[in-house]
């Protein structure tokens, strides 16, 4: 007998919102029941993205009474993640929450609390991991292509923030800052390359050239716009990251190499090859990561792909591949990033309260 279809809520039917619902309309095993956003503009565009009859809430409250659902999207603004999450937490729905996990450490620490309690799964959307190029380079990793790992170093040169509704993510009250906003992608993958936690944070960055004459009911933009970010790991691996938000007429919009005692390898998105560069000087071979999935999305596919694990997860009684610790250490070195730019100086993960593991 053919299960029934997972019944999916989303929680914020903006950008994001509206990204989960097409990922969605491309996979047969789930179907979108209702949206919540407090937003009109963003409710209808959320149902015609739906492109059928589907129920709408304006309070997400009573989208998470409802009786019909399996599952909830939470693709709101950064700053009301927590709120939200305390709200969708308290019931028995597995939750997909995107990134970031929350704006600030001790958010993060309350969710992580709360979810101690909780039977139904909780995933956190890093969904830079299943981009199929990049999981390609992961599994070669872990096949042991580079041997043990020492550096890591991930390039993102991209172009400015896009606009957004009320024009939330131009400040750092509201996303977490660039780096937690941004960046906790690529943090994430750091550690799930070096199979370690941060112990330390050096940064330098600024806001150079975007969003310099905008100013909203008398705020100016805040958001970084560039910077550098080396990270030390408990294991003795490093981690750099080259973060430039106004380098749009670059080839390749991020460029990841992971380099160890045996090869360097490399990945670029966009791109759909892995480079294997062995130091016996033999040359680089390339590894074929082409994005087979009918819906490619903002982010190669990755979206899509996330939906049909979670699904997986969801239905086999397992625990979500993406967890809130993930998700919690990415907003960390977002955050400590950010205390190091402002104070001009190593930021520790214990000085924000956390105890790294080299395991």
């Amino acid at each position: 007998m053919t299960p029934s279809p997972v019944r999916y809520g989303i929680i914020g039917s903006g950008m994001m919102g509206c990204e989960h619902i097409d990922d969605l309309a491309h996979i047969p095993d789930a179907v979108v029941v209702a949206l919540a956003d407090p937003v009109p503009s963003s409710l209808e565009e959320g149902a015609r993205r739906v492109g059928r009859q589907v129920d709408t809430h304006v309070d997400h409250r009573d989208l998470l009474a409802r009786d019909d659902l399996d599952a909830v999207v939470i693709a709101s603004p950064n700053f009301t993640h927590a709120s939200i999450l305390a709200d969708a937490m308290a019931t028995d729905l597995a939750i997909l929450v995107e990134k970031p996990l929350c704006t600030t450490i001790a958010d993060c620490l309350e969710v992580q609390r709360r979810d101690a309690d909780r039977d139904a799964i909780t995933w956190v959307g890093l969904e830079y991991r299943f981009i199929p190029a990049v999981s390609a380079l992961l599994a070669q990793l872990r096949s042991g292509a580079a041997g043990a790992i020492h550096m890591v170093s991930i390039r993102e040169h991209r172009f400015p923030f896009l606009a957004k509704v009320g024009d939330w993510n131009r400040f750092t009250a509201n996303t977490g800052g660039t780096l937690v906003e941004k960046c906790c992608h690529f943090f994430d993958l750091m550690r799930q390359i070096v199979g370690a936690d941060p112990v330390r944070v050096y940064a330098s960055g600024g806001q150079d050239v975007n969003h310099l004459d905008e100013v909203y009911d008398g705020r100016r933009a805040d958001m970084l716009d560039n910077a550098y970010v080396i990270v030390d790991f408990a294991n003795g691996a490093r981690g750099a990251l080259d973060l430039s938000m106004f380098a749009e007429g670059g080839r390749y919009e991020q460029e990841i190499a992971v380099v160890g005692d045996r090869a360097k390898v490399e990945t670029t998105f966009p791109g759909d090859v892995v480079i294997i560069g062995p130091r016996d000087r033999s040359g680089p071979r390339e590894i074929p990561a082409p994005a087979d999935v009918p819906y490619l999305g903002f982010h190669g596919g990755s979206s899509y792909i996330e939906h049909v694990r979670f699904i997986d997860c969801l239905r086999g009684g397992r625990q979500p591949e993406v967890t809130i610790d993930d998700g919690l250490w990415s907003v960390a070195m977002g955050v400590g990033a950010h205390r190091s730019i402002e104070e001009g100086r190593p930021v520790t993960m214990e000085e924000l309260g956390l105890t790294p593991s080299a395991d």
